[in-house]
């Protein structure tokens, strides 16, 4: 049988190694709601805002709330018009949105070993 010393060791040892093979999230994208409107644009040129609210099945308020963070990253483009004098907002994921997401992926894939 292995001294207790030891096997403390060998535990610290291998955890050590477990955490270092996983490369950490980005806390921006970690997000439920962050995670589905990034999913939502990777698929479309643009999306409308109601479109996305009606997807992500979001409130109006959190919603906003949370493409204001994504577009102050720089992860989405916003673009605020009007159609028969209403307001319409279209969001666009921008090149560095696409490179965060795909970051975000190949890190989680770090979790679950693929």
């Amino acid at each position: 049988m292995l001294p207790l010393y030891y096997l403390d060791t060998l535990y610290q040892d291998i955890v050590l190694k477990s955490h270092k093979m996983f490369n950490k999230l980005n806390p921006l994208l970690h997000s439920e709601l962050r995670l589905a409107i990034m999913s939502l644009l990777l698929n479309f040129e643009s999306a409308e805002f109601n479109f996305v609210l009606e997807k992500t099945k979001a409130t109006k308020g959190n919603l906003s709330i949370q493409i204001t963070k994504l577009k102050e990253a720089k992860y989405i483009k916003v673009k605020k018009s009007f159609r028969n004098n209403y307001p319409l907002t279209t969001l666009s994921i921008s090149e560095k949105g696409r490179d965060a997401f795909a970051e975000y992926v190949e890190n989680l894939k770090t979790f679950i070993n693929l």
